[in-house]
């Protein structure tokens, strides 16, 4: 997994994320966007185009938000 979105996302859902992702790796879910990570490639196009700085590379995520890493992946466990 590359990419997490987490807090600022929820029940914002902006979609530009969404709108520039190559690979089409980026769902909604019922309160947030995720991303696939079986999917991403890493581009980092997301990261940059979300209004609301939701999208951390894994690596980066403030640690008061390092719980969406598990909540990212558990959504596509489903």
């Amino acid at each position: 997994m590359a990419y997490v979105i987490t807090s600022a996302c929820i029940d914002e859902k902006a979609a530009e994320c969404v709108e520039v992702c190559p690979v089409d790796c980026i769902k909604e879910g019922e309160d947030q966007y995720y991303i696939d990570p079986d999917t991403c490639i890493e581009c980092g196009a997301c990261e940059a185009s979300c209004p609301v700085s939701a999208i951390y590379y894994i690596d980066d995520v403030p640690e008061e938000e390092k719980h969406f890493i598990q909540k990212n992946a558990d959504f596509f466990k489903k």
